[in-house]
């Protein structure tokens, strides 16, 4: 099956190069094809939780203490984070407007300075992958759990509050027009609206390491099923930042408490992994690595869109946070959402 797809507006980047980039990638076979016909399995209407459910981990920068999440209902549309340590601060709402970094992973804050989340990511794409609009995050502190099973864990917590439809439509959301948005090492992110006017999201997402991880491409449309699989998938690094993390890191406020374990993060290095890689296929290669990039990092970006469930097609090369999150605020900026009826 082949997958075609145009540049359309270059907003961000070199043109040139994010065409010879679009080249690249379209030379890229496709590992793995995931597509459903018909209706997502996704309500149409808008969507809150039935009940509340927690779920306790270590910390991902402190572990040696115990953070917990719980996902509630909300009257209000919209994710929005509580931090219930923090008494007298407001909701932060969970939007492109409040990201405040993006550097390693994607910090959202407002109000007090101490009031953030750091690394939600892996949180929020729950938002479009369970398909759930209005949910109240309380957090006990802005240091998310970190689990051995990636976001499972909090998929689960979702699945047992139960999805619940509210009395009117779901807000949906596409561009206007074909529009691309490149990096500054050969990456881009493309964003098309719906074949048919499909109240569909698909992802093309393609990455290209030079190591064990090496060349990696899979197209699926969004689904609880989809979602659910790529959950399970870890974040990666380097052998090398893990050396650092385990020894000059010491020093430094951003990992000197790191809890990563070859158990939590899928490390590698040229030729191998460290610990077991999973989704492993029938030629040995892991497909762990863009299972985890499309759906717990874009899928988070996708979710800071505010004004409803994006649809569409977004393509993504060798992109990462930075990219993402720059992509997103130029939709905004350039006034290119549009509501889909």
């Amino acid at each position: 099956m082949q997958f075609s797809y145009p540049v359309g507006r270059v907003l961000l980047g070199d043109a040139q190069s994010v065409k010879r980039a679009h080249e690249r990638f379209h030379a890229q076979p496709v590992d793995v094809v995931d597509l459903c016909e018909g209706p997502t399995g996704y309500s149409d209407r808008r969507t809150t939780l039935g009940d509340c459910c927690s779920v306790t981990g270590p910390g991902t920068f402190y572990k040696r203490a115990q953070r917990t999440v719980t996902f509630g209902p909300s009257a209000d549309y919209g994710w929005w984070i509580d931090r219930t340590d923090l008494a007298e601060q407001l909701k932060t709402h969970v939007t492109i407007r409040n990201v405040w970094t993006s550097a390693r992973n994607i910090v959202l804050r407002s109000g007090n300075p101490h009031n953030y989340l750091r690394m939600v990511e892996h949180i929020v794409a729950l938002r479009l992958g369970m398909g759930v609009d209005d949910v109240v995050l309380s957090v006990n502190s802005g240091d998310p759990p970190l689990f051995d099973r990636s976001s499972l864990d909090l998929v689960e917590a979702v699945e047992r509050a139960g999805v619940v439809e509210r009395d009117e439509p779901a807000r949906c959301v596409t561009v206007k027009e074909p529009v691309s948005f490149g990096g500054d090492r050969g990456d881009f992110l493309t964003f098309l609206p719906p074949e048919n006017g499909e109240k569909k999201l698909r992802i093309d997402c393609a990455i290209d390491f030079d190591s064990i991880i090496g060349k990696q491409r899979i197209v699926f449309d969004v689904t609880p099923k989809t979602f659910r699989h790529g959950a399970f998938a870890r974040t990666n690094a380097s052998y090398s930042q893990m050396l650092m993390v385990r020894t000059v890191g010491w020093l430094m406020a951003d990992t000197r408490n790191l809890g990563y374990t070859t158990d939590n993060i899928l490390i590698h290095s040229k030729n191998r992994y460290y610990g077991e890689p999973r989704f492993v296929q029938p030629d040995g290669r892991s497909l762990e690595p863009v299972w985890h990039r499309a759906t717990l990092d874009l899928l988070a970006a996708l979710a800071l869109i505010d004004a409803g469930r994006f649809v569409g097609r977004v393509v993504s090369y060798r992109a990462g946070h930075t990219l993402d999150v720059r992509a997103v605020a130029q939709l905004y900026l350039r006034e290119l959402l549009t509501p889909l009826v």
